[in-house]
């Protein structure tokens, strides 16, 4: 928007809330008091969060879609002297000729037939007779199977049964592998070439990717592309959580990034509901991907954050950006008044005697507070994930089940509105890790005597891990500075990636004590919550620019503590 644009007429303001006075003493003019005066939640900033939810939604669907592209399918051994091409999975025989494993057919064994060997089919001689089998148990001959669904994943495509299942592990493993090195180099474009260029870049690149992966050949070139594909896509979630933290006042943080969270849990629906309908796993992938080629066009949509452009000195796009803000909410921003920003901004910049890309400074000033950062988001990423590996105590459909764990998180992302501000982020971080960590305990004494009340701890710990790493993602955006905030969010993103590597193979603990996952889940989530304690607390105190404003939060907070002041005077 120009700067010579002419402000809304006199009727238009008529019936608008009265705006905020603007702020007239210049140590108050900061970013966040101008986002106070233009409204902390308008309808510019309601734009921007509409625009960052679609990315938020396709991430979460690229990042579980190996659940379905890589599962087993329920099969069982095809009998060659009973099975006909029309054979069903259940049939007659199958309750003398196959064990039972659990409530299904086991699916690579089968009795011995003692009439087989010397059997010649062409005689048509019927030796599928209970008699003809003993309790001697052999593998599947020639790996021929007969399937219980119409289902084809990468098992029954590319061939990969019973004794080479590791294989379709694996394909979590490596997408978490890609993660992990895709979050850091994705922080780091994000501090430094921009939060919608960061976006747009990991979008159109994980699409492209997911797209081609539709069409990989092998076993091998569909591992390939997964870990591309996640490599360059996950940063999506971290920067729209940061640039959704970077565009609204102080009051309507917890509000808005409440709301951008929701849509990952809807995305993780849409992808069962499209995996349920579409149960061919290339057809899924394209039907997934396609769509998000639409973020080719944020290259140009998509505003930049504002708190990022004056963090690297780039004072005209941040006037322009605050003065269409200003018009799309009906609000009067003065030109003298965003000059004030400028040179205020100026100053701090200067004042700082750092970079602006300090990242040996910070790691330096900064070192406990991340480790402890770290060390937290591989508890969340641990339990939140080992408890959704838990999703057999659920029966029923495997679709359902998956959207079922994904519609549970949605009351977690919004119950940090009820308790962040009243009980500050460090307790209400605390809390709820800690009631996550009783919640896996209780199921260990429910035990599966009780299954409504395993069920129901279950679900709560689920809420409350959820919950807590809302909190975690607010939290860490809070205590690192403008220019190194993406960046140091994703490097504890990133070592959460060790707990998603390890939560897949906890149900292993089960097998030497049922109850390990849970004991497991219950210490971490209980000892890193007590540390949490260690943070200093950052409720209504303005995002910190520089590495010096960052490393003085829990000082000022102490200094401050018994003279109560507006939120946006924190910092001058």
């Amino acid at each position: 928007m120009a700067a010579s644009e002419a402000p809304p007429s006199e009727a238009t303001v008529e019936v608008q809330p009265p705006a905020p006075p603007p702020p007239k003493d210049p140590e108050d003019v900061t970013l966040d008091a101008i986002l106070k005066h233009l409204g902390q939640f308008g309808r510019f900033q309601l734009i921007i969060f509409l625009l960052i939810c679609l990315p938020m939604m396709f991430h979460a669907m690229f990042s579980v879609t190996y659940v379905f592209t890589a599962s087993t399918v329920t099969h069982r051994c095809h009998i060659t002297e009973c099975d006909s091409p029309e054979s069903a999975y259940v049939e007659p025989w199958t309750e003398y000729s196959i064990p039972w494993n659990g409530k299904d057919l086991d699916q690579c064994k089968r009795f011995n037939n003692d009439q087989l060997p010397q059997w010649n089919q062409s005689t048509g001689e019927d030796i599928c007779l209970a008699k003809y089998y003993n309790a001697q148990i052999e593998s599947c001959p020639d790996n021929k199977f007969v399937f219980r669904d119409n289902e084809l994943t990468i098992s029954n495509d590319f061939g990969i049964y019973c004794d080479e299942e590791w294989k379709l592990s694996l394909v979590g493993t490596i997408n978490n592998v890609g993660q992990f090195f895709g979050i850091p180099i994705g922080g780091y474009v994000a501090d430094r070439y921009g939060r919608s260029f960061s976006i747009a870049l990991g979008g159109i690149l994980g699409a492209v990717l997911g797209i081609v992966r539709s069409f990989s050949p092998s076993y091998i070139w569909f591992l390939i592309f997964e870990f591309l594909d996640n490599m360059t896509s996950s940063t999506l979630y971290s920067t729209c959580f940061v640039i959704g933290i970077e565009l609204v006042g102080p009051k309507r943080r917890v509000l808005a990034c409440s709301v951008i969270t929701v849509f990952y849990a809807v995305g993780e629906v849409a992808l069962a509901m499209f995996a349920k309908a579409f149960p061919h796993w290339r057809t899924l992938l394209r039907i997934t991907y396609t769509p998000s080629l639409i973020l080719l066009a944020y290259f140009w949509i998509l505003p930049e954050s504002v708190r990022w452009l004056l963090s690297q000195g780039k004072e005209e796009r941040a006037k322009g950006i605050l003065r269409r803000a200003a018009t799309v909410n009906k609000r009067k921003l003065s030109d003298s008044l965003l000059d004030k920003l400028i040179l205020a901004n100026r100053d701090k910049l200067e004042q700082s005697a750092e970079s602006r890309f300090p990242i040996r400074e910070a790691f330096k000033n900064f070192k406990w507070r991340i480790a402890n950062c770290s060390l937290c988001w591989i508890v969340h990423v641990l339990v939140y994930y080992g408890l959704s590996l838990n999703v057999v105590l659920l029966d029923g459909n495997k679709y359902n089940n998956f959207a079922f764990i994904a519609l549970v998180e949605i009351p977690g992302f919004f119950l940090p509105l009820l308790i962040m501000d009243r009980f500050g982020r460090r307790y209400s971080l605390c809390g709820l890790m800690i009631f996550s960590g009783i919640c896996c305990i209780g199921t260990i004494f429910a035990g599966s005597a009780q299954p409504v009340l395993q069920l129901v701890l279950f679900l709560a710990g689920k809420l409350t891990i959820t919950a807590s790493f809302q909190v975690l993602y607010f939290f860490a955006s809070e205590i690192y500075p403008t220019n190194l905030r993406n960046s140091l969010l994703s490097f504890c993103s990133m070592m959460g990636r060790f707990g998603s590597m390890l939560a897949p193979q906890t149900p292993l603990l089960a097998k030497y004590y049922a109850s390990a996952p849970a004991m497991l889940f219950a210490g971490a989530a209980i000892l890193s919550g007590c540390l949490t304690l260690f943070f200093p607390e950052t409720t209504n105190v303005v995002l910190p620019t520089t590495v010096q404003e960052a490393d003085a939060i829990g000082v000022k907070k102490k200094h401050a503590k018994n003279q109560p002041e507006d939120p946006a005077q924190v910092v001058p």
